[in-house]
């Protein structure tokens, strides 16, 4: 099928790695899968990913162990730590574990490195279907600057492909919907590694079960879009986003470079919500164990950047933790509406520490973003004209965070934002 079929609106879901870096467990993910099958399926959101490292039966924290010994199978694909995913036992795998998220009536995922286990290649075990090893295929020259257990698979090579397509049959088998490869649309020694992205492409086309797919980290590069577009589900702008002022009013930069690129089926990546409590075995972005650093304000500033723009939204936090003012930022109907719904996210204006964006709704209406990234609180305005607004009538006007009727709009909008805030209207 095409794969622009496969999420035709952004993704939602949780994700592991903003509160449990690489040590998850088995354990904790049922927990956040039965939150959000309690508290946010009915709002959109769907998926539940395991990030980096839950084949490593040593994982501590988000700080990488290197050269530590990999949980594998006979046929160089990596399999989950039996001692933290117990139902992994007798080569079950992930599936039972995604089998328990489906009865939730919700979605799996997983993460996963660019190309084939270093200890893979070193021993030279096989590839399924072929007379090839993994030595034969490892490009050794080809590594991650931050991670080491892989390396990348040269694509020239005879297996190549085959070791792909085994890896994506056993995920097909598992019954993994959504796949985040890392080390591959961004990187520090190399450029984009586009011909990995196209043999992933295709052996999930081959593996007969639908998966989005994911490409981390950032940014990646604007000139391979097209590509992007052509192979993946979602592809990040940015390297790991953290709860700091400097990443998110940077994001507005990255956003304003990739509008118009969104649509049904792929969808540039703002990277993951770092929203409530967060860090509790992450010692990434310069914290540990707290909850999110953003202020309320900014914190409404990054989902409204995020929602208007239409990026796949991954909750970071333990999601049994939330408070009631987190949730209620993942559970406001019109601000999701237009997440779905809005079209031609844009620009309109970008004047000192005021910024305003706007996107299409139903019926002719229009979303309006107003955002304030300065350190005192000021009033954010923008005419109907500048809107595209030309049907001449006053325009109702709805204050979508807040839930309330503000006064009609005749010819600018014009409302007070808070210091590192924002201001989502939906004009009809």
């Amino acid at each position: 099928m095409n794969h622009h079929l496969i999420a035709p609106t952004p993704p939602m879901g949780w994700n592991s790695w903003d509160c449990y870096g690489a040590a998850v467990t088995e354990k904790e993910i049922r927990a956040n899968a039965d939150y959000m099958s309690m508290h946010l399926k009915d709002f959109g959101w769907d998926y539940v990913v395991v990030d980096i490292q839950w084949y490593e039966p040593g994982a501590v924290s988000s700080q990488y162990r290197s050269f530590v010994p990999l949980e594998m199978d006979a046929y160089s694909r990596l399999m989950p730590a039996v001692n933290r995913f117990p139902s992994a036992a007798d080569g079950q795998g992930f599936k039972p574990l995604a089998d328990y998220v489906h009865g939730l009536g919700l979605k799996f995922g997983i993460h996963i490195m660019r190309g084939i286990p270093r200890q893979a290649a070193h021993a030279a075990t096989p590839i399924k279907g072929t007379s090839t090893t993994a030595r034969d295929i490892a490009h050794p020259n080809s590594i991650c600057p931050w991670n080491t257990d892989m390396y990348g698979v040269d694509a020239s090579k005879e297996g190549a492909q085959a070791y792909y397509d085994s890896l994506f049959e056993l995920y097909a088998e598992w019954g993994v919907d959504f796949v985040k490869v890392d080390d591959i649309a961004a990187s520090r020694l190399y450029d984009t590694h586009l011909p990995e992205i196209a043999m992933i492409r295709a052996s999930i086309d081959r593996c007969g079960r639908p998966m989005t797919l994911s490409l981390s980290p950032g940014p990646a590069p604007l000139a391979h879009a097209d590509f992007l577009e052509a192979n993946a589900n979602m592809w990040r702008m940015t390297d790991d986003f953290w709860d700091l002022w400097e990443p998110l009013l940077d994001m507005f930069d990255r956003c304003e470079q990739w509008q118009g690129r969104t649509g049904p089926g792929h969808w540039p990546d703002c990277d993951m919500l770092p929203l409530g409590h967060i860090g509790i075995r992450s010692v990434d972005g310069g914290g540990a164990d707290r909850w999110t650093r953003f202020t309320r304000d900014e914190q409404v500033t990054m989902m409204t950047l995020w929602t208007l723009f239409r990026s796949p939204l991954f909750f970071g936090g333990e999601l049994n933790d939330n408070d009631d003012w987190t949730l209620s930022l993942l559970t406001n109907r019109d601000v999701l509406a237009m997440h779905r719904d809005g079209t031609d996210a844009r620009l309109v204006s970008r004047e000192g520490d005021r910024i305003v964006w706007t996107s299409n709704g139903p019926g002719g209406g229009r979303y309006v973003a107003l955002f304030n990234v300065g350190d005192a609180p000021l009033r954010v305005g923008v005419s109907l004209e500048a809107l595209g607004w030309n049907d001449g009538a006053a325009a109702a006007a709805f204050d979508m965070w807040a839930s309330s009727a503000l006064e009609p709009v005749s010819k600018r909008l014009e409302l007070e934002v808070a210091s590192h805030g924002a201001r989502l209207v939906r004009l009809s």
